[in-house]
This record gives structure tokens, sequence and C-alpha cells, in this order.
């Protein structure tokens, strides 16, 4: 017989080989672009190996090959839980003057690992590929199944990571729950903003510079016109479901967004933005421009779709009758918001662990950027993260608590743990 005390004693146990991985995993460059992570890749299935965990390797695409592993439970059915964590990072700019060490070097210093990608995400596609496999010894005592998907593209849209073991296996690399580590702070994520991208043009008469009673120009129309755009679009009320709407209106939910993600950001955590992400026109200094081109990323928070948002803009147009503007959607860059349920079970396991490990319970939040828990939710799988803080994430000098990193490991395992059991 086995419970929950033994699974805890061999998460603690372990612990210099948990970090010895992690290490590792992070010198392992990944960046995507360009993508190739064949060599982190294999910082993974050895450590699956060494262990005696079963694994294949998945490529839909060369140098992007994604690991995955399941197991069922000796207990018979139950819920399916689905991992996901991705391989690939943000890349570092060629001047790296700015690093106090090198990107790459997966020092420890002050109870902190250093290097690109350590926060988003192989801290915590490390801690689900741990917690999997500590599961996966205690495997006969637990119902249902696990599976583990260490996918390869994510940061550059999940085409050849999630996206392909969806659309190949959906029975097999689906499940009744998808959990990601995804970089989270002290808070679990239930849900995630849609993205709207559009490019657009405005094209007006020319003429010398001095002469602006003839025309305003492309540039000058296009920063009015764009004004007018995240007037309109910022000033939509999304409607979402009730108890998503009341939810992010309690004043402890708000106050942990700020916590999470930074002052400030629950002013619009409910709300859609306009970020005006690119702008360029004029070809002299003295000559009023005849077209100006650029591009939108607008940010859609639950209860609100893209269609209304074009509705919005579209009826911005016609006040500009000197100019023409265009406007055109960058499909593959535009997702639909997603949620996941506010009640579901292992919720309550996430908050009642990392309490048990941590010492606290915590909030459930939106997320503001994009993960591959879309992908889960859009099919009808509910998606929850749970992971380290995303404090400087992307960022120079990039680092991670290296207890955060342990008690994130833990969580994962005694939730998954007291759902199967």
């Amino acid at each position: 017989m086995s419970d929950k005390s033994v699974l805890l004693g061999a998460l603690e146990a372990d612990k210099v080989s948990q970090v010895q991985l992690l290490q590792a995993f992070v010198r392992a460059a990944s960046p995507n672009p360009p993508g190739n992570t064949t060599a982190a890749a294999k910082v993974l299935t050895q450590y699956l190996t060494d262990l005696g965990v079963p694994y294949k390797i998945l490529e839909p695409q060369q140098g992007q090959p994604n690991v995955v592993s399941e197991f069922h439970g000796g207990k018979g059915p139950g819920p399916r839980v689905v991992l996901n964590g991705h391989i690939d990072v943000f890349p570092v700019a060629d001047d790296t003057s700015g690093w106090i060490r090198d990107p790459w070097s997966g020092d420890i210093e002050d109870g902190r690992i250093h290097g690109r990608g350590v926060v988003d995400m192989k801290s915590g596609t490390a801690s689900l590929v741990i917690a999997f496999a500590c599961l996966f010894t205690q495997r006969e005592f637990l119902r249902g199944s696990v599976a583990l998907c260490a996918v390869s593209d994510e940061e550059t849209g999940g085409r050849w990571g999630t996206g392909f073991l969806i659309k190949e296996d959906q029975g097999r690399w689906g499940g009744d729950v998808m959990l990601s580590a995804e970089p989270s702070g002290q808070t679990i994520r239930f849900s995630e903003k849609g993205t709207l991208r559009l490019s657009g043009s405005v094209a007006t008469k020319g003429a010398l510079g001095a002469y602006l009673n003839l025309s305003k120009g492309a540039v000058r129309t296009a920063t009015v016109f764009l004004a007018d755009v995240v007037n309109a679009v910022e000033s939509i009320t999304p409607n979402p479901p009730p108890e998503i709407g009341s939810h992010l209106k309690d004043p402890d939910t708000l106050k942990a967004v700020d916590k999470a993600m930074g002052p400030g950001t629950s002013t619009i955590i409910a709300l859609p933005t306009v970020n005006i992400g690119t702008i360029s026109g004029g070809v002299k200094v003295n000559m009023i421009p005849e077209s100006c081109n650029f591009e939108l990323d607008i940010r859609l928070p639950v209860g609100l779709v893209a269609a209304e948002v074009m509705a919005v803009i579209e009826a911005v147009v016609p006040r500009y009758p000197d100019a023409t503007i265009e406007l055109k959607r960058q499909e593959a860059a535009s997702n639909p918001s997603s949620f996941s349920s506010i009640d579901h079970p292992i919720i309550g396991h996430l908050k009642e662990n990392a309490n048990t490990v941590g010492g606290f319970h915590p909030r459930l939040i939106p997320s503001m950027g994009a993960t591959d828990c879309k992908r889960y939710r859009y099919i009808g799988i509910p998606a929850y993260v749970y992971g380290c803080s995303p404090h400087s994430m992307a960022a120079m000098n990039e680092s991670a608590s290296v207890d955060e990193f342990l008690h994130v490991t833990k969580v994962h395992a005694l939730a998954i743990w007291d759902l199967l059991f």
C-alpha cells in the first residue's frame, strides 16, 4: 500500500537530481526561432530513460521533437490528466553584453538558477516531467491515466507542437483535464485573452511639406485614425459568463492579478486593449507622405469576439473620406479568448497542495498572454496553469527561484495524486 506521504517523501529525497535536470535543461539552448530543440529534448529523454519511464518521439518538423509518454493507473477507470510544457524558449539577441552570465549558463547563485528560458518555461516543463516520472512509479495505486507532452514549438504558434499532437491523435494526447506549469506566480490561471492582429494602410494625396492645405498626408491621418480606433475598441464592454464576470470583480481576485502581473493589470484584465505595434510611412522629411502602414495587436478578454471588434473598427473608417484605409486580419496570429470552469475539482487540489507545501492558497485569475492551454480549451478540455513567478521572463539575466521550482513540482504531483487516488 502507498499513500500521499510516500510520493511527497520521494520528491523531497530527490531534490538534488531535480535541480541537476533543470540546470542541464537550461544549458541545452533551444531558442525559437530558429527552433531546433534536439539537444534540450535529449536532456528530458535521458532523465526518463534513467528512471525507466517509456516515451516516444513525435517529430513532424525536423529538429523539433515532441517527447510524449503515458501511463494507466492500476486501480481501473478514472480521469485522464495531460501534462503539457514546452521545450523551446525565446531567442537571445546577438549582443549579449547586457547579460551578467552566459545566457545558457544554468548557474545557481543566491537560490536562483540563471539562463534564457528558465522562467518561460524550462522550470515548469522540468517540474511536469519530474512529477510525471514520480507518479509513474506509483501508478499501481492510481485510477485513470496520465499523459506527458513536452512540445518543441510553442513560442512561434505551436503548429508543430501541441497543435500537431492534438490534430494527430486527440484521444491519446487530449484528456479530461490539462495542466501546464507556465509562469503564473502564486496564482492558478483559468483563462487567457484572445488576440486579433491587424495590418493596415492609409493612402492620401501627397505634396510638398509646406502645403498642408492640400493634404494632411497619410501619417497624420493614420495617427488620428488609430487614436479613434483605440478609443472605440477600448470602450467596448465585454459580456463574459456571469460567474466569470462576478469573479473578475472580486477585490481579492483583482489584488492577486496586480501582484502576479504588475500594478494596474487589474484595470485591463477584463477589457480589450489595442497596441499599435508598428507604424511607418513617408519618403523624406519635407514631403507630405502618400502612404502609411501599421500593425495592431488587439487583446480580447473573455466575452468579446473578433467580429464585434472588427465591426467597431470598420465603423470608424468612413470618418476619413479623404483617405483610402484598408485593413487586413492576420489570421495565423489571431485567436479567440479561452476559459475553463472556475470550479473544476483540480483547482481545489492545486490550492490545497500549494498550501500544504508552500503555506498559501493561490488565487484563481486569468492570463494576459497566450499559452498552449487555448488549444485544449478550444476542443472542450479544461486547462489550468500553475507555475513559477513570471519575474524576468524573456528579459536579460532571466532567472528563477530554485525553491519555487521544487514547490511547483510537488504541487502538480500531489494534485494529480489527489485527483486520481
